[in-house]
């Protein structure tokens, strides 16, 4: 009897760590049953993120699986590039390896950016809708024909805070990652810390360059899939213009908006989130 309840649960069980080259295991949750939705972490957070899309999903008859950024988290931290292909590439590989077909892909903030140029360089493998909730996208930082969010300066700034005092550089990111200071309560955000910390300082600075220096506008044409753009009102990382241009330049796009949220949407009105993200799986 042991060994046949042993058999069974080694038939069961679901990979936690998945490698996508030597040396390199990207952490993974893996729970539900039903259709696929993937979800990708923003920066500098992790899989962890999703806590509360995780428990809805699972609920409602939908397979989860998380991904967490190598530099990220529980996954591997290497030395190496840290650019939107590498992260894009890895995530071809998880999906391949879990044989994935006609998920939605979800990615938030910088996890946004990375899903877009996942669609546009491998046309969509294994996935057949995508969710960018509060995405860094197209381009996070100003540019001579896109006046939009941030100066490339402000990122150099935050690069030199990561090289010297990280902490410090959080802190300063908690101060505006939703509507108020006060929007999230103090657990909350101590929880959202302790995911931050677990970040590689390494992978936490060169993620930084990848979004002052990459501009996503020539991949949302090649985006022929159904998208979903969740976005809240008062974002201060990822101003709402960003939500615009996105639905501009992206055919066959929804924007929704998050009237009462900042960059943390999936928080802030975390009902709503789910109840977008089921639906437009669903239709």
């Amino acid at each position: 009897m042991d060994k046949l309840i042993e058999k069974t649960n080694s038939v069961l069980a679901r990979a936690e760590y998945i490698e996508v080259e030597p040396n390199i295991r990207l952490h993974i949750t893996d729970a539900g049953e039903g259709q696929v939705i993937v979800l990708i972490p923003g920066w500098p957070l992790s899989d962890e993120m999703y806590e509360y899309q995780y428990n809805d999903l699972i609920n409602n008859n939908f397979r989860v699986i998380g991904i967490t950024l190598r530099g990220f988290g529980k996954s591997d931290k290497p030395y190496g590039a840290y650019n939107y292909d590498v992260h894009a590439l890895d995530i071809k590989r998880v999906l391949d390896r879990l044989d994935i077909n006609d998920a939605t892909l979800c990615g938030f903030s910088m996890g946004g950016a990375i899903a877009v140029r996942y669609v546009s360089v491998y046309a969509a493998a294994h996935v057949s809708k995508l969710v960018l909730a509060g995405a860094a996208v197209p381009s996070w930082t100003q540019r001579e024909d896109f006046p939009y969010n941030i100066p490339q300066s402000d990122v150099d700034d935050l690069i030199a805070l990561n090289n010297t005092d990280r902490p410090k550089l959080l802190s300063n990111f908690a101060k505006i990652f939703s509507a108020t200071e006060t929007t999230l309560n103090e657990g909350i955000g101590n929880w959202l810390n302790v995911i931050n910390l677990s970040a590689s300082s390494y992978a936490t600075g060169n993620c930084l360059m990848a979004l002052r220096d990459t501009d996503l506008r020539s991949d949302l044409k090649k985006i022929k899939i159904p998208t979903l753009i969740l976005h809240g009102k008062k974002d201060k990382i990822c101003s709402f213009d960003l939500a615009e241009q996105m639905k501009a330049g992206i055919e066959d796009s929804e924007l929704v908006a998050f009237e009462h949220s900042g960059h943390s949407l999936f928080l802030e009105e975390t009902k709503k989130f789910n109840e977008e993200l089921i639906k437009f799986t669903q239709e």
